[in-house]
């Protein structure tokens, strides 16, 4: 006997495969990428890390290719940059540290110093940047990507979000990738909080993403943490690695771990291809 489903429920199907096909796809992470994640280079303090920061799969969703010129905003020390350089070195791309000028790229220095081998082809760029600054070049870039970094573009006395943002989708080909890592503020908080606890909203970021000329491609739970409330005394430097407090309630901050994170992806429009 021949069972048919209803026509409702032919539609229902039709559209969970549409909205599949258009969903931004996790991907798995390609063998190259997994073995600069595993590489013996890194800092066994910063490999400890990986179960919270998940890079191989956040790097996968963001559809980095070792081929690709990459910049990583605001590297700091340098945990992404560990992973990044010899990814893009052994598949032909180019890596830049942008970052404040010229003090804000001395941990990539540092690197380079140490092992020359590994990091001394990263470039190094100022973000933001004034006129008399070295840049990435307008429209280069493949992907940009920034791990925990913009509520620092949003605290302060001056707000220079906006202005960041500008700046990155410059730097992007069109079609371009803009890749996203931040400390999550739940939608119901004040507001006001982001100047003072470093989360941001979802939806401030879509809002500077969008502003500035990006298409909202999809976000990935990779990053998230729902130990995390994001209410801490001392904002999420409360947690680890920071531990603001020191010994004060260590065992619970421990127990919780790093802070609940998006991780969103957007694309620079391409006006040559068709629905950008």
């Amino acid at each position: 006997m021949r069972y048919t489903l209803p026509a409702i429920a032919l539609s229902a199907v039709a559209l969970t495969a549409a909205a599949a096909i258009g969903a931004p796809q996790m991907g798995k992470p390609s063998a190259d990428l997994k073995a600069a994640v595993a590489a013996t280079t890194r800092t066994p303090a910063n490999v400890a890390r990986d179960k919270y920061r998940n890079p191989a799969q956040t790097l996968a969703f963001f559809g980095v290719k070792p081929s690709h010129t990459v910049v990583e905003l605001w590297p700091g020390g340098g945990w992404y940059t560990e992973i990044l350089a010899p990814y893009v070195k052994k598949g032909g791309g180019t890596l830049y540290a942008a970052a404040p000028w010229p003090n804000g790229v001395k941990g990539t220095q540092t690197l380079q110093a140490k092992d020359a081998a590994t990091y001394g082809a990263i470039k190094l760029a100022a973000f933001p940047a004034a006129d008399d600054q070295p840049t990435v070049p307008a429209g280069s870039a493949d992907a940009v990507l920034t791990f925990r970094n913009i509520h620092n573009w949003k605290m302060g006395t001056t707000d220079r979000s906006a202005e960041a943002f500008k700046q990155i989708f410059a730097m992007l080909k069109p079609g371009g990738t803009l890749g996203i890592v931040e400390h999550r503020l739940p939608e119901s908080a004040d507001a006001a909080r982001e100047k003072t606890s470093g989360y941001v909203k979802v939806s401030t970021v879509r809002k500077l993403a969008e502003e500035a000329g990006f298409k909202y491609v999809g976000a990935s739970e990779v990053n998230a943490n729902p130990k995390d409330t994001a209410d801490w005394p001392q904002g999420v430097w409360t947690l680890a690695p920071n531990y603001r407090l020191k010994d004060v309630d260590r065992a619970k901050y421990e127990a919780i771990g790093e802070s609940d994170r998006m991780t969103l992806k957007f694309r620079k429009p391409n006006p040559s291809v068709r629905g950008g």
